[in-house]
């Protein structure tokens, strides 16, 4: 298990967990990212990543990234 933002662009992985505070996370959740989903990263910009999750593109922090275990 690691973090989103180490994952390998253009490759689809499992979501594992989702950390952080509860706020966060239903956040998180409402974007998409729920555990046993798919998250596939699209392109890393300055440590921030666009991501496609549930068949959208969405745009998250580095400090976000890190909070998505897949």
């Amino acid at each position: 298990m690691m973090p989103l933002n180490f994952a390998d662009p253009g490759k689809d992985y499992t979501i594992q967990r989702v950390g952080g505070t509860p706020a966060v996370k239903k956040h998180l959740e409402e974007l998409g990212f729920v555990a046993d989903g798919t998250v596939q990263v699209i392109n890393t910009i300055n440590g921030n990543l666009i991501v496609n999750v549930k068949e959208t593109r969405v745009a998250i922090s580095k400090e976000m990234a890190q909070k998505i275990m897949v």
